[in-house]
């Protein structure tokens, strides 16, 4: 491994951050698409010169840029996306039903194993896959018809599909989390969908242990491991050990269960990362300290790691896409938070250096392992 491409997507614009094998000396190119809000960047594990960006504006709505380059330079791709119309609509709070319609583009995830096929979850709680590398989408329309989909409600963020995870072998598995309205998979490639939320609790719904409702903010997996998935809900975190047929929690003695972001250190399967926020009406961090939390054992015990991170007077947020690890052989842990910092790890969590701070607040990080 030659170094690390660490990707951010922030509310004014793209940052490239790149170092070598050390991940000490940094080089931070940007912004890109200055002014635009930067929802996801994400690149291909198996084209590493293949970057994807969903930039947003109120005024010019959704465009996906591609760089086969390494984003030296990007081009527009695909920015026509076939859906099924308005079907699947979905209800507001007070029972009234509300159209579908395509908002933005929330998540971008490419295959692990097929640098032209790509798959975009985007707000209304819609999944799209292209097989031409983002030059054409076509809809995956069985979620947004599922039976259960016109129960749906929008999370905070409006109802974003904002987790893809593919299996690393079966093209066919597909796992997807919506906020508010759970987490789902596909067997068969996106044909049909079956809920899978058993053992979640939320009290915030009026039948807590609801098929669906529940607001999933991050789902995670090893990919040695592809059945167990760890999740960081609205409250709780959660571990399935059986591809999300069933839940258990494992907050263990976190200060708070309340989050966003869940990872899965690159070598080691049972080590899980979240960061607790004080609570869903005081997003930041407890006491004012920000630290990220390591259980080593799936999420039965949680350490809290400080080392490097500021421990007084703190009071961002780190969002749901803003969490990301290498592959390098001492894993990197980078995460991003809304005052603008960038964080890296190079050693698995145990210490903590800013790679850049004062960006515009940070929406996701994503980091590639260059050969």
């Amino acid at each position: 491994m030659s170094g690390v491409r660490v990707l951010v997507g922030t509310r004014k614009g793209a940052f490239i951050l790149t170092a070598d094998g050390n991940r000490s000396d940094w080089k931070v190119e940007g912004p890109l698409f200055g002014g635009w809000e930067i929802y996801h960047v994400q690149g291909s594990s198996v084209a590493q010169d293949r970057i994807f960006v969903a930039q947003s504006t109120d005024w010019f709505g959704q465009l996906i840029q591609r760089s086969d380059d390494g984003g030296r330079t990007f081009e527009a791709v695909g920015n026509e996306f076939s859906y099924e119309g308005e079907t699947g609509t979905h209800q507001w709070y007070d029972g009234t039903p509300h159209p579908w319609e395509f908002a933005r583009v929330w998540h971008i995830e490419p295959s692990p194993t097929d640098a032209d096929v790509v798959y975009a979850g985007v707000e209304d709680a819609a999944l799209f896959r292209s097989s031409d590398g983002g030059k054409s989408w076509s809809e995956l329309s069985a979620l947004r018809r599922h039976a259960t989909a016109a129960g749906w409600q929008p999370g905070a963020g409006g109802l974003c599909l904002h987790t893809v995870l593919l299996h690393p072998s079966d093209p066919n598995r597909i796992v997807v989390a919506i906020s508010a309205a759970g987490a789902f998979r596909s067997d068969d490639g996106g044909a049909t969908w079956i809920p899978i939320n058993r053992g979640l609790v939320s009290e915030q719904i009026p039948d807590p242990n609801a098929e669906v409702g529940h607001c999933v903010h991050r789902l995670a997996m090893h990919p040695s491991r592809p059945d167990v998935l760890f999740m960081q809900k609205h409250w709780d975190v959660m571990r399935s050990d059986d591809g999300g047929r069933s839940w258990r929690e494992v907050s263990g003695n976190l200060p708070t269960d309340f989050g966003f972001v869940v990872d899965v250190h690159a070598h080691e399967p049972d080590t899980v990362y979240v960061i607790p926020i004080t609570s869903d009406s005081e997003h930041y961090p407890p006491e004012g300290k920000l630290r990220v939390y390591r259980s080593r054992s799936g999420g039965e015990e949680w350490e809290a790691l400080s080392k490097g991170l500021p421990q007084e007077h703190c009071y961002v947020n780190v969002l749901r896409d803003a969490m990301a690890v290498d592959r390098m052989d001492s894993c990197g842990v980078y995460f991003g938070t809304t005052g603008g910092d960038v964080y890296v790890s190079p050693d698995a969590g145990d210490t903590w250096q800013a790679i850049v701070s004062n960006l515009p607040p940070v929406l996701s990080v994503e980091v590639q392992t260059l050969a």
